[in-house]
């Protein structure tokens, strides 16, 4: 569905409830440029990550480096 900014205004309520309601986009016509109205995911933001395979190797291993050589004394605040 596409609207006039002002036919927007009219019926602002309305349209956001069919958005939600349909899950269909709606689209605004603004200054020669189309605009969406579109309903987001809902639930938390964290459920939507995608596990990522960063470290290579066993993680387990990194828990365990002997850093000793590397430090220079040094106390950094």
């Amino acid at each position: 569905m596409r609207l006039s900014t002002e036919k927007l205004k009219e019926d602002l309520g309305q349209v956001l409830d069919e958005v939600l309601e349909t899950g269909i986009p709606v689209e605004i016509e603004r200054k020669g440029h189309i605009l969406k109205i579109v309903a987001g995911p809902t639930g938390n933001k964290l459920d939507n990550l995608e596990p990522h395979d960063v470290i290579v190797g066993d993680p387990e291993s990194i828990v365990y480096i002997d850093w000793s050589k590397e430090w220079n004394g040094e106390v950094v605040l």
